[in-house]
């Protein structure tokens, strides 16, 4: 099992979220405005294996992330390909520009269970 965390600056993430499910993955999604900003914090908390940051730079929680707990990033993403790769480079806190959609959370949890099966 794979738990991502879903950090969205407006506190959304909730078709990422049923992506996620679908491919056998555990999904939090951070609530509130600013979410993003809390990335790193709550992958601690959660013992979480990935971090999805949603902003619309693609970025900050991402970086923060790494910043304040060391966890590998890569922003700045605006695809489900640039996510596959990235978990395929090693990377735990990913950022995107806004995309709450099923096929990033599904496509992200595939490509993590395939690695670590």
């Amino acid at each position: 099992m794979v738990k991502i965390i879903i950090a969205d600056r407006m506190g959304k993430g909730q078709k990422i979220a049923e992506g996620i499910k679908k491919a056998g993955g555990e999904a939090v999604v951070v609530p509130g405005m600013g979410a993003d900003m809390r990335l790193g914090d709550i992958m601690q908390k959660e013992n979480a294996d990935l971090g999805l940051s949603f902003c619309g730079s693609g970025g900050a929680g991402a970086i923060t992330a790494k910043n304040k707990y060391g966890y590998t990033e890569r922003h700045g993403m605006r695809s489900v390909q640039e996510g596959i790769t990235a978990i395929q480079d090693g990377i735990q806190a990913l950022g995107f520009g806004f995309m709450d959609t099923e096929e990033l959370g599904q496509g992200l949890t595939e490509a993590y269970l395939k690695l670590h099966s």
